[in-house]
């Protein structure tokens, strides 16, 4: 009879402790959902070292009035991703740094 009484103790425990748990899972998802974060992590204009320099210039010039670069991240040594906003929908340019030129655009759904 002993033993059961801690076996019946030992499993509201762990009960409690998974509603606690799964409550506390659903609160961090519910914050994080919450959070307006924007898709890039910053827009303000980080100065960028790359040989050669900057595709920067290059990479907007066919794009339409009013784009604007908002990120630019290295993928590899010879890879950029390039954030574009504005003169259309929001896009990702993969510049090539060897080559000087714009491998592929990825438009991104608004």
């Amino acid at each position: 009879m002993q033993g059961h009484k801690a076996m019946l103790g030992l499993v509201i425990v762990m009960g409690l402790l998974i509603l606690a748990g799964t409550a506390t899972l659903i609160g961090v998802v519910v914050h994080r959902l919450s959070q307006h974060r924007p898709a890039f992590a910053t827009s303000r204009q980080l100065p960028v070292s790359v040989p050669g320099g900057a595709p920067s210039q290059e990479a907007i010039q066919s794009e339409p009035s009013g784009t604007r670069i908002t990120a630019i991240a290295r993928q590899s040594d010879t890879l950029l991703s390039i954030a574009l906003t504005g003169g259309g929908p929001d896009r990702v340019l993969v510049w090539d740094l060897a080559a000087g030129r714009r491998l592929t655009e990825i438009t991104l759904p608004p």
